[in-house]
């Protein structure tokens, strides 16, 4: 086992961790990681197999004693977001997590860590091997993009799971049992855009002209569901609105914009490069500035390595016109970001949500990614409707992409009542019963297959789909215990 992770307990989970941050396993190239299991699983004598979807599934006998006990589910996503800083050269296609401990937290260098959801995958199969676990009957389910599509959760038949009781992996807390999920939908746009010719030199100007580079950086960004309630800065929003209120005192046209990868991750970082008079350089340059003041005094309790950067670049060939170039920030400005509405019946959770998530130019047209959430099917209707419309008025092409459903709280569930049980008698006080503003693969598998009973839990894991992802150790040991209870609990019931 690498140094860093010898000696963490719970060793087995760990051996497995340490397995997984080698081999690639970004969404949709999960390849790899899906041979892995498999392979480990057919090491210990397990039987596996392989669905049409790509996902893996696996069975592991009841212990002695327990044969006539529930079936469970165990369930987790093989994928990972693959997010790194702009100055790092990792390669996620063939390099190793490199990873370091500081104090009771795992971290990546520079990269995501991959803990979402790689503690979840090594829990299972740490359980898998553990020779003192006692349960009954297991189907361990290692599902593939769950970060992009969820079409491995898709892809689950109704015959292929004999068990109806699950436990989920894949949150991000510890001590909290999830038993509802937002649903989401993804808005794919496109505004076609004409471009102009401009003249070029190597010192960056031509004719009066003059090209600037503006850089927004220093962002925590996150994942967009866990993480939109803490307000963070959305990089595309902030370089937009920056933009918005230059043009109003100095005239430019955008040679280019672009910002964020993922659509379930807060933007980061944006950049533009603008065209304009060399005259109006300096009084464009004292606008970002006091924008980039604003910004930082706004943000600086969440953000407070905000900053952007202005420097001079080449002059391009070409530009997008001004009337496009205006289109562009007004859409930037008046997209809605972030909290939408605030759930009337759980307290602090995001019901709506929307997160303005990928911009970037493709050829003659502007492409924008925008992600919805809501645990609420009508809200959620009425976002994306409402996105729609402001595309529909400057005639740009709106497709409405992924789509993934709510997963609606059942407070009666049995797996939820044994849940609080084993954390009860593990930790000498009740649990947190939420639900959760991400969308969970539980979602999807609760409704396509019948009658599946589901608790969703996780370990403390923080900047979860950013280099700034840490997981919490201790929180790691008492999740897997946590399983290990509530699977022994079931294993004193009999089978209904």
């Amino acid at each position: 086992m690498e140094k860093v992770l010898s000696g963490i307990e719970p060793e087995l989970l760990w051996k497995y961790f340490d397995e997984l941050r080698k081999i690639p396993r970004c969404s949709k190239h999960e390849e790899k990681a899906a041979e892995y299991v498999a392979s480990a699983v057919r090491n210990l004598g397990f039987e596996s197999e392989s669905d049409d979807a790509g996902n893996v599934i696996a069975k592991k006998p009841a212990t002695e004693g327990c044969e006539n006990a529930p079936i469970v589910v165990l369930q987790a996503h093989l994928d990972m977001v693959c997010e790194k800083n702009k100055d790092s050269d990792h390669d996620f296609a063939k390099d190793p997590i490199e990873i370091e401990i500081e104090g009771d937290y795992l971290h990546a260098k520079g990269t995501t860590l991959g803990a979402d959801n790689g503690i979840g995958v090594s829990a299972a199969l740490a359980i898998l091997e553990d020779e003192n676990a006692v349960h009954g009957p297991l189907e361990l389910v290692f599902t593939i993009d769950e970060e992009e599509g969820m079409s491995g959760a898709y892809g689950i038949q109704e015959g292929a799971l004999k068990g109806r009781r699950m436990i989920n992996l894949d949150t991000d807390q510890i001590h909290a049992l999830y038993v509802g999920c937002a649903g989401g939908e993804n808005s794919e746009v496109r505004l076609p855009v004409r471009w102009e010719e401009t003249e070029g030199s190597a010192e960056g100007s031509s004719n009066g002209a003059a090209a600037l580079m503006v850089s927004l950086k220093g962002l925590k960004g996150g994942h967009s569901g866990v993480e939109i309630h803490l307000e963070r800065g959305n990089a595309i929003k902030l370089l937009g609105r920056s933009l918005w209120e230059a043009k109003e005192n100095v005239p430019f046209r955008l040679a280019s914009i672009k910002g964020g990868e993922k659509h379930n991750a807060i933007p980061r970082e944006a950049e533009a490069i603008v065209i304009l008079q060399e005259v109006d350089v300096d009084a464009f340059r004292t606008r970002i500035e006091k924008s980039e003041k604003a910004l930082q005094k706004e943000y600086e309790s969440v953000d407070p390595k905000l900053e952007i950067e202005v420097s001079g670049v080449r002059l391009p060939d070409k530009a997008i016109g001004t009337d496009n170039s205006e289109k562009v920030l007004n859409l930037i400005e008046a997209l809605p970001s972030g909290v939408m509405r605030w759930s009337p019946d759980i307290e602090d959770l995001v019901e709506s949500s929307v997160n303005l998530s990928v911009l970037r130019i493709e050829g003659d047209e502007i492409f924008f990614l925008v992600s919805a959430r809501s645990s609420s099917e009508t809200q959620l209707a009425s976002l994306t409707d409402r996105i729609n419309a402001i595309f529909r008025l400057v005639g740009a092409k709106v497709v409405h992409g992924d789509a993934y459903p709510a997963w609606h709280p059942n407070l009666n569930s049995k797996m939820l009542r044994v849940c609080k049980e084993a954390h009860e008698e593990l930790f000498g006080r009740k649990p947190e019963v939420t639900a959760i503003h991400a969308g969970l693969e539980a979602g999807i598998i609760k409704k396509t297959v019948s009658g599946m009973d589901i608790v969703a839990v996780g370990a403390l894991i923080e900047n979860a789909h950013s280099p700034d992802e840490r997981v919490s150790i201790t929180s790691v040991q008492e999740l897997y215990k946590l399983v290990l209870r509530s699977l022994e609990k079931v294993a004193e019931m009999r089978a209904e």
